[in-house]
């Protein structure tokens, strides 16, 4: 087995040696400069092959495997290599081919293009003469449409002729509106001439139907007693004729209804002209266009003797035409408007659901009334521009008509009705002028009064809560009023003119305030000077109120997207988005001034009251705390003497600034009081004496027992407030033993000295909190602890 073995290594080798031959003899046939192939062949050999010589037996698969792959790849290079010259050759010939045939086509357009010049060249004498032609054709066709459209003209015209003849209006109305529908066609046209004659013509047939069918119901109205000027005393009950003249009035308004297109156009074409209409035409033209379609034309001939009978009293020289006084003609026609309701709604509105008209009667009427209205009211408007008071009496006169037309009669908010003629530039501008001229002569006289600084509710504890002076309840109903009369108007941005002006008044009311308050600063604790405290918190309350109010809010944001520069002037982007984002006001500016007087005057009057307070306590201050007897000593403990001056005046100004000042103002008084007495007690009183047992307790008994009930009338825990003085007297008031032991672990604290040992015992927070002490630092119990006079040894 051993020379079997040894025979088959000796194989191996040989079969070996010839591998390494054969591969070195490959790798000699590259290139001498490809010394990294060479390279790779070796490091291939040294990975397959190995120095293990029993793995040369797979030397001759590998050289097996080697071949074939060679082999695979010598086909793929010489089928691929005799495939490129035939597919290279094919699309040269492809291109060569494509070059001649396009060099022929272009020869061919060269050609054909040559012969399509020439024979243009010789049409062009035919293509003149048949150009001229056929302008002439043209120039014929239009006059023959022409003179089509004159005989259609003249046939309408002889068939309304011929209608009116036999008495067949809805025949005559049916060629009129033929007319109109022909003149709506021409309107485009430049047949400048026969739009005239056309026009001309449709007016001449219209007015002549209009004026027939006007006289029949004009007797009919008269029939049924219209037009109503005084309030129907009974019910339109039926008359014996009732239904003869309800069958006349029905026709009558129909056929009107037939002839509204004519008569639309008409209208419209006059007022284009500028030659007006007749006082018929109860469209005014102060009324917004795209808001006022023509009126219904029965409801126009309705209108015809309540129109003469309103320019008869309000326009002419009859003492009824008086400047002083709009509420005449105004209440005038809202009287028209209610006492025609019933007669519109029973007899004319069925009609015209019948005929499919979508109109209201009594809307109609309505709007009919109001551009009269609107007529002499902004005739009034222009000529009173220099009176202020007629023109604030001719405004609050129209604000009320608005109302009551809205409310009473249910006029569409979606019609105009008068407060756009105060939205003019000239009337807007007056109007805001004559605001602040009477708002200043208002704040003024209100100043200025004997009852100015005290509250009409004074004796009704239930509606005085926010003890506002007089003036300035006066002052913000003034400001409410004003804001009554804009916020009906139909423009955001009039209405943040006015709310411009009312902030200038609220600032400039402040100034006035602040004025006043300078004078009384010398006695904070005198009644105008709360009563001007009171007065500031009432403003800053209000406006507070008015800033979460939705018409406000709706402002705000009006004023954001419009960029309203009065309103939005000196804001900065954060301002402007919290304003955008609702978070803010249009009034934090103001209640920020506000704020800040209220705060001035606030700390003005306790200052003033600490330094009647701490002159009342200087002998409490100086009193011998060392020297006081235990209180086992003492059968009873009563109120040290000296400290009776100093609780009277307590009292006193407590109860003098509850009955002084609001509710919320107060809240802040005693609050600020308590925490500067607290602040003074502990300081000037506490701090600087020595306290023996007595001492101690007679000071907890001073605080405890008489100074905190002081305050226990306005708070449930008024020791919450004097947190320094309740807890200084427990440090002073623990027995010897306790306060020893809260000494000594005060101080191991502050020295840092504790060792192992000492981890399980409480930190001075603790210790401190289950005495009751949360608000003093373990450096401030120090302190109280070396003022006790009663230590071991002493």
């Amino acid at each position: 087995m051993a020379a079997l073995s040894a025979a088959e290594q000796t194989v191996d080798t040989e079969h070996f040696s010839e591998s390494m031959h054969s591969l070195s003899s490959d790798a000699e046939a590259f290139p001498a400069d490809s010394a990294e192939q060479h390279d790779f062949v070796v490091d291939f050999i040294e990975k397959e092959v190995g120095s293990d010589l029993k793995s040369l037996k797979n030397v001759s698969n590998l050289l097996k495997k080697l071949t074939d792959e060679n082999n695979v790849l010598e086909e793929q290079v010489l089928t691929v290599s005799s495939s490129v010259p035939p597919k290279v050759s094919a699309a040269l010939s492809a291109a060569e081919e494509a070059r001649c045939s396009l060099e022929e086509l272009l020869k061919k357009e060269r050609l054909i293009s040559n012969m399509l010049h020439q024979h243009l060249q010789g049409a062009q004498p035919w293509m003149d003469n048949l150009g001229q032609i056929l302008n002439q054709v043209d120039h014929i066709e239009r006059h023959m449409e022409y003179l089509r459209c004159l005989q259609h003209i003249e046939e309408l015209s002889a068939a309304v002729q011929q209608c009116l003849m036999t008495s067949s209006v809805w025949e005559a109305i049916r060629a009129v509106d033929s007319m109109a529908a022909l003149d709506t066609g021409l309107s485009q046209s430049a047949c400048s001439h026969l739009q005239d004659f056309l026009r001309e013509t449709l007016h001449f047939w219209h007015k002549i139907i209009k004026d027939r069918l006007t006289i029949d119901f004009e007797k009919v109205l008269t029939q049924l007693h219209w037009p109503i000027i005084s309030p129907p005393t009974q019910s339109l009950t039926p008359t014996a004729s009732s239904p003869e003249i309800s069958s006349q009035l029905e026709l009558l308004v129909t056929q009107l209804l037939a002839l509204q297109t004519s008569d639309d156009l008409l209208s419209q074409k006059d007022l284009a002209s500028g030659k007006g209409g007749p006082s018929a035409q109860t469209v005014s033209l102060a009324t917004p266009t795209s808001l006022a379609p023509p009126l219904c034309l029965p409801i126009q001939i309705m209108l015809l003797p309540l129109s003469k009978r309103f320019r008869y009293h309000f326009f002419g020289n009859r003492q009824t035409n008086t400047p002083n006084k709009p509420e005449w003609y105004l209440t005038q026609a809202l009287m028209w408007m209610g006492n025609s309701t019933t007669f519109m709604e029973e007899k004319i509105q069925p009609i015209l659901d019948r005929a499919g008209a979508d109109i209201s009667a009594r809307v109609e009427l309505c709007r009919g009334l109001l551009s009269l209205v609107q007529e002499k009211v902004a005739s009034d408007a222009s000529r009173l521009l220099y009176d202020d008071a007629l023109f604030s009496h001719l405004v609050e006169e129209v604000l009320q008509f608005e109302k009551e037309l809205r409310s009473n009669h249910s006029y569409p908010a979606a019609l105009p009705g008068l407060l756009h003629l105060l939205l003019e530039d000239a009337v807007l501008q007056k109007w805001l002028t004559v605001e602040r001229k009477m708002a200043v002569e208002k704040m003024d006289a209100m100043l200025s009064a004997e009852g100015a600084w005290s509250s009409q509710y004074k004796d009704i504890s239930d509606m005085d809560e926010l003890k506002a002076p007089d003036c300035a309840e006066t002052f913000m109903t003034l400001l409410q009023v004003i804001t009554e009369r804009y916020r009906a108007l139909p423009c955001p941005s009039a209405q943040l003119k006015f709310l411009g002006l009312q902030r200038e008044l609220v600032d400039d009311f402040r100034i006035r305030l602040t004025q006043v308050m300078k004078e009384e600063s010398r006695c904070p604790l005198g009644a105008r000077y709360c009563a001007i405290l009171n007065a500031v918190n009432y403003i800053s309350t209000i406006l507070s109120d008015w800033g979460d109010n939705v018409f406000f809010l709706q402002l705000q944001q009006a004023a954001v997207s419009l960029g309203d520069d009065v309103v939005l002037r000196d804001l900065g982007v954060l301002e402007l988005g919290r304003l955008a984002s609702l978070e803010g006001s249009l009034f934090e500016g103001l209640l920020a001034l506000l704020d800040r007087l209220k705060g001035d005057m606030l700390g003005r009057l306790l200052e003033w009251t600490m330094r009647e307070v701490i002159e009342k306590a200087r002998p409490y201050g100086q009193d011998r705390w060392l020297s006081l007897p235990s209180q086992h000593d003492l059968s009873t403990m009563t109120l040290s003497s000296s400290a009776c001056p100093m609780m009277l005046c307590v009292r006193d100004r407590l109860l003098h600034l509850h009955q002084s000042l609001s509710l919320s103002l107060f809240q802040l008084a005693w609050q600020g009081l308590a925490d500067r007495l607290n602040k003074f007690l502990y300081q000037d009183v506490i701090l600087s004496n020595h306290f023996s047992d007595g001492g101690a307790a007679q000071l907890q008994f001073d605080m405890t027992r008489n100074l905190f009930p002081l305050f226990g009338h306005y708070c449930k825990r008024p020791e919450n407030f004097f947190k320094h003085v309740k807890e200084a007297c427990i440090i002073l008031c623990l027995n010897v033993g306790s306060a020893l032991l809260l000494k000594n672990l005060l101080k191991e604290s502050e020295n840092e000295t504790r060792d192992c040992t000492g981890v399980d015992d409480p930190s001075p927070e603790s210790a401190l909190n289950e005495l009751g002490v949360y608000c003093l630092a373990s450096c401030d119990v120090l302190i109280l602890l070396s003022l006790r006079a009663s230590w071991p040894g002493q």
